[in-house]
């Protein structure tokens, strides 16, 4: 089984970019989308045959929202957590397949001066308790953007970006106590090695460069470790300022 993800910052946009290529020649079971910015009607994807397609749009026009796009039969699926402060911009869908939970979720961004700080906490700590109550059913696999780079090893140059959002100390703590709950970085589960990112500044040719951020993930339950044969971050494939990320189980 083949697992995606990508934030594509806008799905019209990406689609004539590499996205449209991307998911004609892939054998992805299970497509992830974020920052989709669009109605799932103006999505254009009328010629894509096979999947079924679960959109959460964001309430304001062009901002946010989320998409999951799968091949394999389904039993139902969520929008959002079920909390008013988070369900409004579409961030988060979890699909119910017969052995696991998917969920796919844009993470709040902390925003310039990190206006947004104390919100994107309330956030993670609300997705933390919404995945483990998750768990109570059956294990969960987590992807999308979580918009924060974990470790130094994350992220191309740690020492500038202290205190950048993405990149502070409560973000990577927060982060890293969602991991501590159960769940396990698949990427690194495969792949110790540094200058893996997933997220590349349109500024000064920094994908070029390679001076990225690693961002997106895919998170599986403890008890899906068994189950993982590969994670790739799919660098050379272009469509938006950031890359797929895949999972293969």
């Amino acid at each position: 089984m083949k697992l995606v993800s990508w934030n594509v910052n806008g799905v019209r946009a990406a689609m004539d970019k590499g996205l449209r290529d991307y998911l004609r020649s892939g054998d992805a079971d299970i497509v992830c989308l974020q920052e989709v910015k669009a109605e799932h009607h103006q999505a254009g994807l009328d010629w894509l045959e096979g999947y079924e397609v679960v959109w959460n749009p964001a309430v304001k026009k062009g901002y946010s929202g989320t998409a999951v796009l799968s091949r394999l039969p389904f039993k139902n699926f969520k929008l959002g957590m079920g909390i008013a402060e988070h369900d409004a911009e579409g961030r988060v869908i979890t699909v119910e397949f017969p052995d696991f939970h998917l969920v796919n979720v844009y993470t709040p961004n902390s925003q310039d001066e990190l206006r947004r700080l104390p919100y994107r906490l309330r956030w993670d700590e609300a997705f933390r308790k919404y995945l483990k109550r998750l768990e109570d059913t059956k294990p969960v696999y987590a992807t999308g953007d979580f918009n924060v780079a974990h470790q130094e090893i994350d992220i191309a140059r740690p020492k500038e970006n202290r205190r950048n959002a993405g990149f502070t100390d409560e973000e990577r703590e927060s982060f890293g106590e969602l991991l501590a709950s159960g769940f396990v970085d698949t990427f690194r589960h495969f792949t110790p090695d540094p200058h893996h990112y997933s997220w590349w500044s349109y500024r000064a040719g920094a994908r070029g460069k390679n001076v990225g951020w690693r961002i997106d993930y895919w998170l599986a339950s403890e008890a899906m470790k068994s189950k993982l044969k590969a994670a790739r971050i799919r660098s050379d494939i272009f469509g938006s300022d950031h890359c797929p990320v895949e999972l293969d189980l």
